[in-house]
């Protein structure tokens, strides 16, 4: 069974034909949406706009994902996993979209990922959500329990949902008292999130040696440190014989002033097999390019790189980078056994400075990839590990269903 678009019968915010994205894709009692802001196309001014609160944001972003998931004949509790992209200037307003997500969902409790960004494609945008959902919900792992003062920083509860995957919330070094961890140690504080997530996996009876995506988001003045988190992931992933796929994106900040570094952990129950074409640079590095896990297919994020070189190739130019990070992208697929139509999802990091640029992708997409086109959610960072990369993108995709 193939994947599907999912088209529901009345979504009036804006026309989604033509886009290189789809709403959302639904296939075998499951849905995956594409990010979503309030952005709704204005007649006026003949285009998208968005505008409002955060509260008032939210509550029309929620909107959106769930009437897409109706149509694919889902509700809120069927909801397993919630990301919630939220700007730097979104953040001090934050506890109004939690409240927002607290009303759509009262007591179904999704796994929630909060990933900072420097900001959306729409400039007065403060947050973008996307959801996934399977029927009946998934399977409860970790029911909430935490009790914490508000604008105290509390882990979600998490559920396990399509074919055994386990999305962790998001984990930060901030201790139940609301303070960070570790003040100005990246690799302590990288140690305590990879600690914190061997916990988590514990209450649902998997270890860190079942996780197939590590994504961390860290801020420009980790860059000269970074590579110092080698030793720590080496010591924590890959007991398996295979280390989950990572991405390294950089904001200017993340949930709290003092803080380093934010993990999101994907684990799988299926046993993880590494796919790789070949790249030797993956030999030596702490990560792979791209697992497998049952009928999931997880990817590392990928840029503008020379595989055997392992130098950036056309610095400057937003659309020669997104021809090669896409060419990459759909290289793994093919070793894999897949294609494009398999591309489940992508996630896509921009630099802020190359917003002026960011139409070209589109184009890119348009040319490399193929209908019923991947749920994709697109925002900005601060920048990325390698400093000429303007654009890293984050695939998943999936296997047809056998029979």
């Amino acid at each position: 069974m193939t994947l599907r678009a999912i088209t529901p019968a009345d979504f009036h915010w804006f026309p989604y034909d033509g886009f290189t994205f789809c709403l959302g894709l639904e296939q075998d009692g499951a849905a995956w949406t594409s990010g979503h802001t309030s952005a709704a196309f204005d007649p006026s001014v003949g285009k998208m706009t968005v505008s409002g609160s955060m509260e008032s944001q939210a509550a029309t972003a929620y909107e959106k994902v769930l009437c897409i998931i109706e149509g694919a004949g889902l509700t809120a509790g069927d909801v397993v996993h919630v990301i919630e992209y939220v700007t730097v200037s979104g953040l001090p307003e934050y506890e109004a979209a939690k409240a927002v997500r607290e009303r759509v969902f009262g007591e179904h409790q999704p796994t929630v990922s909060t990933v900072i960004v420097e900001r959306l494609v729409r400039a007065a945008a403060f947050l973008e959500v996307e959801v996934s959902a399977v029927v009946g919900g998934g399977r409860m792992v970790k029911a909430s329990s935490e009790q914490r003062p508000a604008g105290v920083w509390a882990n979600t509860p998490f559920r396990e949902g399509f074919d055994g995957a386990v999305h962790l919330p998001t984990i930060v070094p901030i201790d139940d008292s609301g303070d960070v961890v570790h003040p100005g140690d990246f690799v302590g504080q990288y140690e305590y999130c990879l600690q914190r997530a061997s916990e988590l996996l514990s209450d649902a009876g998997m270890t860190l040696d079942q996780a197939v995506t590590t994504y961390d988001y860290s801020t420009p003045a980790t860059r000269p440190v970074y590579h110092k988190a080698h030793r720590v992931r080496k010591e924590w992933l890959g007991g398996s014989g295979v280390y989950p796929c990572a991405a390294g994106i950089l904001m200017s900040r993340l949930h709290h002033p003092e803080q380093l570094i934010a993990l999101d952990v994907t684990a799988s129950r299926h046993p993880l097999e590494l796919v790789n074409p070949g790249w030797s640079r993956y030999d030596t590095l702490t990560y792979s390019p791209g697992v497998k896990a049952g009928r999931m297919l997880f990817m590392s994020g990928f840029g503008s790189l020379d595989m055997e070189t392992q130098q950036t190739l056309y610095p400057g130019d937003l659309g020669k980078q997104a021809e090669v990070t896409f060419g990459a992208i759909l290289h793994l697929l093919d070793y894999a056994g897949l294609g494009p139509a398999d591309l489940l999802s992508t996630i896509e990091f921009c630099v802020e400075d190359a917003l002026p640029q960011y139409r070209v992708v589109a184009d890119v997409r348009e040319r490399m990839l193929v209908a019923p086109w991947p749920a994709s959610t697109g925002a900005m960072c601060k920048a990325l590990l390698r400093e000429e990369f303007l654009l890293e993108v984050l695939p998943t995709a999936i296997y047809p269903k056998e029979g």
